[in-house]
């Protein structure tokens, strides 16, 4: 015999047995309901990019021609095996040394000019901004720095490189100017895009308090974006290393200088060599960022 307590739990467990299986079980969508639009954005996707596509004159089969298969195939079958001539690889240390040497000198002065101008346009170190409206003197200082940084960024670095050329001569010192002009106004830019996109409690808290704007950076911006920063600063590193290859072309030195010349001579193994070092230098970089990142973090 069951004791009534054990009956009365058993007739509530059929009971709710009863109500869950009389309960519809909800099915899946066996389409999703977002698809209208998603087709409908890669369709108006498709029909603006087709015209930019015929302006551009974007024929890809052309590579696959004759006269241009050929030539192609040949230039590329250079390649192997690369360039390990002592000579040559010696040649290829000294211009690495040298490019490595150009962006970071020009990363390190990029940073001379774009934080003074970051810690000047962003909003978040102003003290007048604090009680709301901003007065009309700093917004106007601040908005004539943020148009400076765009002027900066604007010109690409290759045609800074062309100006100094004609200014100080060929050489590497050209293209530590025009990497500095452009990548001041980049770092300027993305460093005050960072600096307002985070936290700014303890910033507002220390300017209220009577902090100057140096001490509010130092002791509550810098620690809570440091990693992101860093990390932004190591690629745009990266950057200046690949960007120095191009200005190497118009003679501003280094590893871009030695490819311009073996790519004239038609040599593929020396370009070869002179590309496997270009991708350890970005390997390198990586490291670096992800390291920096770990001991920030």
């Amino acid at each position: 015999m069951l004791r009534p307590a054990r009956v009365r739990r058993w007739r509530c467990i059929a009971a709710s047995a009863v109500v869950m299986s009389a309960v519809p079980v909800a099915r899946p969508e066996r389409r999703d309901p977002a698809w209208p639009g998603r087709v409908g954005w890669a369709v108006l996707a498709a029909v603006l990019l087709w015209p930019l596509l015929v302006a551009s004159e974007f024929k890809p089969w052309v590579l696959l021609e004759p006269g241009s298969l050929k030539p192609t195939l040949r230039f590329v079958g250079d390649f192997f095996p690369p360039d390990t001539r002592p000579d040559f690889l010696w040649r290829v240390a000294q211009e690495t040394w040298r490019t490595v040497a150009m962006a970071t000198a020009g990363i390190a002065l990029a940073l001379l000019l774009a934080l003074p101008l970051t810690l000047v346009s962003v909003r978040v170190l102003s003290v007048s901004g604090l009680a709301g409206r901003m007065a009309a003197m700093p917004a106007l200082v601040r908005q004539a720095v943020r148009l400076l940084l765009i002027v900066l960024r604007s010109v690409p670095e290759l045609i800074w490189a062309l100006v100094f050329v004609r200014v100080v001569g060929l050489g590497p010192t050209a293209g530590v100017l025009a990497i500095a002009l452009t990548y001041g106004g980049m770092l300027g830019k993305v460093y005050g895009e960072i600096l307002e996109s985070g936290d700014t409690h303890a910033t507002a808290s220390l300017l209220r308090n009577g902090s100057g704007r140096l001490q509010a950076f130092f002791y509550a911006l810098l620690p809570q974006n440091a990693a992101e920063l860093t990390s932004y600063t190591v690629y745009r590193w990266e950057c200046a290393i690949r960007s120095s290859a191009v200005l190497g072309f118009v003679g501003a030195g280094g590893l871009g200088q030695l490819m311009d010349s073996s790519m004239k001579m038609f040599n593929g193994a020396e370009v070869a060599t002179i590309l496997l070092v270009f991708m350890a230098l970005v390997w390198l970089a990586d490291r670096a960022s992800a390291w920096l990142r770990e001991a920030l973090g």
